[in-house]
């Protein structure tokens, strides 16, 4: 990679103008290989996925294989995924891998390697990971992909109810006038990315959050300023989830330009012919882009 295209965010905002907004999870649940009528082993993933690559490869932005699905076949469901992933980017979209890893050291630089590096049999454009080992624990996966030009979407807020626990817990330290201050664990990572794109001054930046399309983030007071992190925001939950455009536009004003939908069970479920995935997620792509203004 050369020029403006060596970075996953500029890569990232060129995919936004030629394929739109939208990210389309490749998700072969056992339910959903029984809905196609494909049997749930490793010949039906294969299937499956590649159906999907097929009808959606070349016009949408960013495809992300949910990477459990394939492990719970083993050591063949990973050579699906590892297809899976090639041919997803030979087709010309963004890979965003969801392995949501997190873990310190050796160990974390090993994961790093395993989805960023060129070399891999499952090189990626991007990750997913999570910071509750704390934030400094990623730095492994933040340095690979800078090296190697990749993305890394860190979880920031998630919709199901028991991740508040964590994101939302409050975290007190002394201020500069010996006063506290008292931020949510969220709003932590959320400021730990912005700093990490900050760094970073060349073009979009390739450091993003994983904010939940059911989350308000006002009803937690958090406004543009916070949401701005430089870098692009994952939004799961699109359809079948209950988020819809209209209230992604709400939740996120200001920021529009770095969400990014994503829909999986919505779309996934009207194949298995490749007409009918293509016109799925053309209208979500489309409702996305009306709603967030291009």
């Amino acid at each position: 990679m050369t020029g403006s295209d060596a970075t996953f965010g500029a890569r990232l905002r060129t995919a936004r103008l030629a394929r739109g907004p939208l990210c389309v999870g490749i998700d072969p649940h056992p339910g959903l290989l029984r809905e196609w009528d494909l049997p749930d082993d490793a010949d039906g993933l294969a299937r499956f996925a590649g159906t999907v690559v097929d009808a959606l490869g070349e016009q949408t932005a960013v495809l992300k294989p949910q990477s459990a699905f394939f492990e719970r076949h083993g050591a063949r469901g990973i050579a699906v995924l590892e297809q899976t992933v090639r041919s997803a980017r030979a087709a010309g979209a963004l890979v965003l891998l969801d392995v949501k890893r997190g873990d310190i050291g050796s160990t974390a630089a090993a994961y790093a390697d395993a989805y960023l590096d060129p070399s891999a049999p499952l090189a990626s454009d991007a990750v997913t990971v999570h910071p509750y080992l704390g934030f400094g624990s990623l730095r492994p996966f933040l340095t690979t992909a800078r090296t190697h030009g990749a993305g890394v979407f860190v979880v920031a807020l998630s919709s199901n109810p028991e991740g508040a626990t964590v994101q939302r817990a409050r975290v007190v330290r002394e201020d500069v006038g010996g006063g506290s201050l008292s931020t949510t664990v969220a709003e932590e990572v959320l400021a730990s990315v912005r700093a990490e794109n900050a760094d970073d001054p060349g073009g979009p930046g390739s450091v993003g959050c994983v904010v939940g399309a059911t989350v308000e983030p006002a009803r937690l007071d958090l406004g543009r300023e916070d949401l701005d992190v430089g870098g692009p925001l994952l939004v799961p939950g699109l359809g079948r989830q209950g988020g819809t455009p209209d209230g992604i536009r709400r939740a996120f004003a200001g920021v529009e330009d770095h969400v990014w939908p994503s829909a999986s069970r919505s779309v996934l479920r009207a194949g298995p012919d490749p007409r009918d995935l293509q016109a799925a997620a053309l209208r979500h792509r489309d409702d996305i882009a009306t709603a967030l203004g291009g």
